[in-house]
């Protein structure tokens, strides 16, 4: 059985949540439901959940500080939000679950299906600070990106990405001083967050820094010359999207 909380200010997202969770996932204790982001931070030190589905937006602590104040974080979190798209792209890319509103049943069978299967596993609370890590630049550009991996979290200074290129279901980082590493995320994970006007997705496989570009040759799509002497076609398809933010440089 998972012990459950739900912790959101909106009565309509509280009461409709709680209702599915009744229905449909008997699989789910329901502990308490808490209209308030402090009300809920005593609940989860009191009663220790082991599942918590998080309002984002919430009035004098959102659910990211929350989370915050209780870290390490040792205890699954389904997140809930209306239209929060930065916060989706940053949760997305340290993998992890959450729900839009109104709450669609089938979304919200599939999230606890995925808590359950990480509870046998070993411990997330790695995916929690690194979303936490990546949330503080909502406002402004990324310095330093924190990517989870099995060990832990690694940090990249953004400057020091030349530029990113899919292998598969992974990404190959390409660093200065000719450094390279794979990482478990997919290449539009790291486009939703390297956004423009410092990061370009130039070709289906590829993702580049404008700040590396040392030069454009042009063609029938072209190709840019980048630190440490890569060379990365631009597709056609992506030209003039791409010579509108070298302009801008």
């Amino acid at each position: 059985m998972i012990q459950a909380l739900i912790i959101d200010d909106e009565v309509d997202g509280r009461e409709t949540l709680r209702t599915a969770l009744e229905s449909y996932c008997p699989q789910v204790r329901l502990l308490t439901v808490c209209d308030h982001p402090v009300q809920g931070l005593e609940a989860i030190r009191s009663l220790k959940p082991d599942l918590v589905f998080l309002d984002i937006q919430m009035p004098q602590l959102s659910g990211f500080d929350l989370l915050q104040q209780v870290a390490p974080v040792d205890f699954e979190v389904i997140f809930v939000t209306a239209h929060d798209r930065y916060a989706i792209r940053a949760i997305r890319f340290s993998a992890l679950d959450y729900l839009l509103k109104p709450i669609d049943v089938d979304d919200l069978l599939e999230a606890v299906r995925r808590v359950e299967e990480r509870r046998l596993g070993p411990g997330s609370a790695h995916r929690y600070q690194s979303v936490l890590n990546n949330m503080q630049y909502r406002s402004r550009r990324i310095e330093k990106l924190a990517v989870p991996t099995l060990e832990g979290i690694e940090f990249f200074e953004t400057d020091d990405i030349i530029f990113c290129r899919a292998e598969g279901n992974y990404t190959l980082l390409y660093l200065k001083n000719n450094r390279k590493k794979l990482v478990s995320r997919n290449l539009k994970d790291f486009e939703s967050l390297l956004c423009e006007p410092d990061f370009c997705r130039v070709h289906h496989s590829a993702l580049i820094s404008m700040r590396h570009i040392q030069k454009y040759v042009r063609g029938d799509g072209g190709y840019v010359l980048l630190t440490d002497g890569y060379h990365v076609d631009i597709s056609r398809r992506k030209k003039d999207e791409f010579l509108q933010l070298l302009h801008r440089i």
